[in-house]
């Protein structure tokens, strides 16, 4: 009896969890659907009494989101690409070959990631204007890709080093390059591990709001989250609006989470057996 009740009462708690969390999610969907006036004359919290997208055309054309949506793509899927790509190869060579001053290499790497970004505001924001690069999506792409490959690298060399030497060997003893041995062998074993990353740092890079506004300053080059708070300044009152700016805002994370969602749980629980 003692069991049941404990289970019920799990259910319930979690239950109610739950819906303690989507509330803030269905109340933003909701109010990017109303329209200004409907909001005006009964409220932010009341039931919808109408259904109109003109909040989503507004942040869509007149708040300047496609522009900045498309910034934030081309930062984010380079970004990605370009640092899980290098993180792979450096995990690769720290992972499967005895090289010198290997712990040193990777307690600098997580070091790295352990200091506060804000210390280092201004030393790249004059580095970025130094190398002309200062107020362009290269310098945010620089910047995402130099602090996060760090941490790529880090995780990525457990995973490697997890897989059996046996299979490494008996590659090499087939004539495989290390470079075949990288592109074949390893990197599709490691596509639990990649596939989670995948997900985690385009979630990151892409609502990211610190680096933006550190090394640009054109409107037409700021990414969704820098669109989404102009946003805000711009349509202080139009509450149908900025929700619809947010769920806009929101939605490519969560067509990428969703996406690689099967990988991600599998690689969370290849990472806690390891």
């Amino acid at each position: 009896m003692s069991r049941k009740w404990a289970t019920a009462g799990f259910h319930i708690g979690a239950s109610a969890l739950s819906v303690l969390w989507l509330l803030p999610i269905v109340l933003v969907l909701v109010t990017s659907t109303r329209s200004f006036d409907d909001i005006a004359a009964n409220g932010l919290g009341s039931l919808p009494h109408s259904f109109t997208l003109d909040g989503f055309r507004q942040a869509w054309v007149d708040g300047g989101q496609e522009r900045a949506l498309i910034n934030s793509m081309l930062v984010s899927v380079p970004t990605v690409l370009l640092s899980l790509l290098l993180a792979s190869m450096a995990a690769f060579a720290l992972s499967r070959y005895e090289l010198p001053l290997r712990r040193t290499l990777l307690l600098l790497m997580l070091g790295g990631n352990l200091l506060p970004p804000q210390i280092l505001l201004i030393p790249v924001s004059e580095l970025t204007e130094m190398l002309g690069l200062y107020d362009s999506l290269y310098a945010l792409i620089g910047v995402q890709v130099g602090f996060g490959v760090g941490f790529y690298v880090f995780v990525l060399q457990g995973f490697m080093r997890a897989i059996p030497a046996e299979i490494q060997q008996a590659a090499v003893i087939d004539g495989a390059s290390p470079w075949q041995i990288y592109r074949r062998i390893i990197m599709p074993l490691a596509r639990p591990a990649l596939a989670a990353l995948c997900a985690l740092s385009f979630t990151w890079i892409f609502n990211d709001l610190l680096w933006a506004i550190t090394v640009l300053r054109t409107d037409s080059q700021m990414p969704i989250t820098a669109s989404l708070l102009n946003l805000q300044g711009q349509y202080v009152s139009m509450w149908n609006v900025i929700a619809a700016g947010s769920v806009i805002a929101a939605a490519p994370t969560v067509i990428v989470f969703l996406r690689f969602q099967r990988h991600f749980v599998a690689g969370l629980n290849l990472g806690a057996v390891k």
